[in-house]
């Protein structure tokens, strides 16, 4: 409605209007989460789970709402009628941008529960962000490298023990976890240096959703696999916030999650390369589906 304004002006009309709907909501959300933290009861942690993520839920509602004021942007999505709030999620999709959060929010919103993101356990300290996805229960992660863990053998097995800890909380109602298993956006460098046998993908990292599977013990009964491509080329969020985005596909698949997916990633060899290819496969029919997006030649 608004995207005849100025670049410029929609970009700090934009980015003002965000970040006062974020502050408008994080403090009640703060508050709200103290005192689940506090109240010992079984059932008041429950209310305050549903009301927090109702906040939450309002939260993505406004965003998306100034979005389509500030943006024209054509979002085509495909496959949503198979998506319901009642089940248990776990939401994978491929990374090129901050952008696919905000598309991902927009799309998803009454669709499914709120998406509860993984994230590095730097980003803690964004701000009021940070604070905000804390209350929300958001599981903060970090990882060791396989030669950090040979200097520091303690350590071993302490990312499964966290994974464990951040999806005890999502047992007892419908929710949907959602995991980039790149572990970072897709640029040409990152794609360059990790040689990667993908074409428009980096490689997946397995271990991170094999955990949430293992450590939710079939509470997990669906993976929606959502790519998402930008006819363009991959956006700024500045590009986003000053409305410059024309188009976004996005195509949605639900599939069961089977016996054969869930097991122990860590001590089970056998699991762990039959896991991997299951994922690598995943990886290349969405690598194909990029491809048909671009309307480039099939790959061999």
């Amino acid at each position: 409605m608004l995207n005849f304004l100025p670049r410029l002006l929609i970009h700090i009309l934009s980015l003002t209007i965000y970040t006062a709907n974020t502050l408008f909501w994080l403090i009640p959300i703060i508050l709200f989460s103290f005192c689940k933290a506090i109240i010992p009861l079984a059932f008041t942690k429950k209310i305050f789970s549903y009301l927090l993520d109702q906040m939450a839920s309002n939260w993505v509602g406004v965003n998306t709402f100034i979005q389509k004021l500030f943006n024209k942007t054509e979002i085509k999505v495909t496959g949503l009628d198979q998506l319901t709030m009642k089940e248990w999620y776990l939401v994978v999709c491929n990374h090129q941008s901050w952008v696919d959060i905000v598309i991902l929010q927009r799309v998803m919103h009454g669709k499914i529960p709120f998406l509860k993101f993984f994230l590095k356990k730097e980003l803690i300290f964004v701000p009021f962000l940070g604070l905000a996805w804390w209350a929300l229960d958001f599981p903060f992660m970090k990882r060791y490298s396989q030669s950090f863990i040979k200097k520091n053998p303690h350590l071993k097995g302490k990312d499964v023990e966290t994974t464990r800890k951040a999806c005890a909380k999502f047992k007892h109602k419908p929710v949907s976890i959602m995991n980039f298993i790149e572990g970072t956006r897709f640029t040409d460098v990152k794609h360059d240096k990790q040689n990667s046998t993908f074409k428009h993908l980096l490689k997946p990292k397995a271990g991170g959703i094999g955990f949430v599977l293992e450590a939710m013990g079939g509470n997990l009964h669906k993976i929606v696999n959502i790519t998402i491509h930008y006819p363009e080329g991959i956006p700024t969020f500045s590009d986003f916030l000053a409305g410059q985005i024309k188009q976004v596909n996005v195509d949605v698949e639900v599939s069961n999650i089977g016996d054969e997916l869930v097991g122990d990633y860590v001590r089970d060899r056998h699991f762990k390369i039959k896991f991997q290819k299951w994922v690598n496969q995943l990886w290349l029919d969405k690598d194909q589906k990029l491809i048909e997006f671009n309307n480039e030649p099939r790959a061999k």
